[in-house]
């Protein structure tokens, strides 16, 4: 994979991290002698953004006191929209089979029933009281799945020449997908967020496009710590090469061996200020099927940071055919794999199912395979499938948001992630393996603390169980 094609150099904009959690006075007062101008102090973090048209602006800043290291700004595709797979459904009203609940697209959330989402609502923990910051593209903010837990005041856009608000033509909407899978509300109406009951803090870090500059994620995550977030999802990721091969603004192929690594420091700043923080961090293993116990020549950020949880994705292959019946937890085609690169799986969804035959689930009629990927909110009012691991972050965002809920609202991210590890179903070899890491996660098991198991639903928010069937 020719990771750098899709990373670009900045060069004059650029990111400086301090030796201390403060910035340098001196960095300050010395801006205007290397033409340079700071865009954005990160006190508590130590760690600045600045523009210069200086060309030596790396070699004068790096000589002041209290600075460890100053590097080039990167322009990365973290997602590219082209390929993400994902088909609209309109809204038909109506009450469809199986839960009978009033949300009335929850029986197409199959990721719900493979977690046992609704049995950890059965005891009682919905996630409230918890805050979970999405760093995303833009998000539809007025959806009706959405409204009733956004926390607006705390939420923001990095993205210097677009609002919060997704505002591209096409009605799907990355971030906003996302975010209804960790929280959309329990409403009677569309679907229902794996902690329903969650608030959440949206950051919007790439353009609608799938672009973004590496300090916008910093940004984001210190800005979420900031607003006192429980949790981060960042549903994205890139390839950075070890070689330091990347392109510049004009396509040219530089070298930069250093910059590889001044990338990963900084964003290791930013995650180890997260966890110290209390701060829990997910991300996705990434969809490009890469065994990464084979090939070490890339890292993926932000899931190879430290302090970041990384989450692989699963699926069913013609859930359709028979929901209360069929196998929930296949790896997924595309996702990544590998140890020590994947921590835990979750729902993400496939497209992989060869059939094209149709079938009805409730009032909805689609093509097999359509079925069988994630379904959740999109821009405009609307309701979309998609499939990645950026669709499996967000499952398990949920349920580390409802583990926090069930503890007041404070816990250490080493404690959370125990629980998740420990609680996670072992669907592959017994203990750690490249495709389910430490297991998929299981949110009835999380908040109940051990592995038994899952009681029968005893209200309208439930789903049959799958279990393993011949294929």
């Amino acid at each position: 994979m020719d990771a750098g094609s899709s990373i670009r150099i900045l060069s004059d904009r650029y990111i400086i991290i301090s030796a201390s959690n403060s910035i340098p006075s001196e960095l300050k007062s010395q801006m205007g002698a290397m033409k340079g101008k700071l865009t954005a102090t990160m006190e508590q973090a130590g760690i600045a953004t600045a523009t210069s048209s200086d060309p030596d602006f790396i070699a004068k800043a790096s000589k002041i006191k209290g600075v460890s290291a100053v590097m080039h700004d990167f322009q990365i595709q973290w997602f590219d929209p082209a390929k993400q797979k994902g088909i609209q459904v309109e809204a038909t009203y109506g009450n469809p089979p199986a839960s009978g609940d009033d949300d009335f697209f929850f029986d197409l959330q199959w990721g719900h029933d493979a977690i046992d989402a609704p049995e950890a609502w059965n005891a009682g923990y919905r996630g409230a009281g918890t805050r979970v910051a999405v760093l995303d593209t833009g998000f539809d903010l007025t959806h009706p799945d959405l409204e009733p837990n956004i926390d607006l005041a705390a939420s923001k856009s990095f993205v210097p020449w677009e609002e919060l608000q997704y505002d591209l033509p096409d009605p799907f909407s990355h971030g906003t997908h996302v975010a209804g899978t960790i929280a959309a509300a329990d409403n009677g109406y569309g679907t229902i967020g794996v902690a329903p009951e969650a608030e959440l803090i949206l950051v919007k870090v790439l353009s609608d496009e799938g672009s973004g500059a590496f300090s916008w994620i910093i940004s984001g995550i210190i800005h979420a710590v900031n607003q006192n977030a429980d949790v981060i999802n960042m549903s994205l990721g890139a390839y950075i090469p070890h070689n330091g091969k990347f392109l510049d603004e004009e396509g040219n192929v530089v070298h930069d061996a250093k910059a590889a690594q001044q990338l990963i420091n900084a964003l290791k700043q930013a995650t180890s200020y997260a966890y110290q923080h209390g701060v829990t961090v997910i991300s996705t293993a990434g969809n490009d099927a890469i065994n990464g116990n084979r090939d070490r020549s890339l890292v993926h950020v932000p899931s190879d940071a430290p302090h970041v949880i990384s989450v692989s994705a699963t699926a069913p292959r013609g859930w359709a055919l028979d929901p209360f019946n069929a196998f929930l937890d296949y790896p997924a085609s595309y996702t990544n794999y590998g140890t020590p690169e994947v921590d835990l799986a979750a729902p993400g969804g496939d497209f992989s199912y060869p059939g094209e035959e149709e079938v009805t689930i409730g009032f909805v009629t689609a093509p097999v395979w359509v079925f069988d990927m994630v379904f959740s909110t999109g821009s405009e009012q609307s309701w979309y499938w998609s499939a990645g691991t950026s669709m499996a972050a967000p499952h398990a965002s949920g349920v580390a948001a409802l583990v926090i809920g069930k503890s007041g609202g404070e816990m250490k991210p080493s404690q959370v992630e125990t629980i998740l590890r420990t609680t996670a179903e072992d669907l592959g070899k017994p203990g750690r393996d490249p495709f389910y890491g430490h297991g998929r996660v299981n949110a009835y098991y999380a908040v109940i603390g051990n592995k038994v198991p899952a009681t029968p639903a005893k209200n309208s928010k439930s789903l049959a169980k799958g279990k393993p069937v011949a294929r």
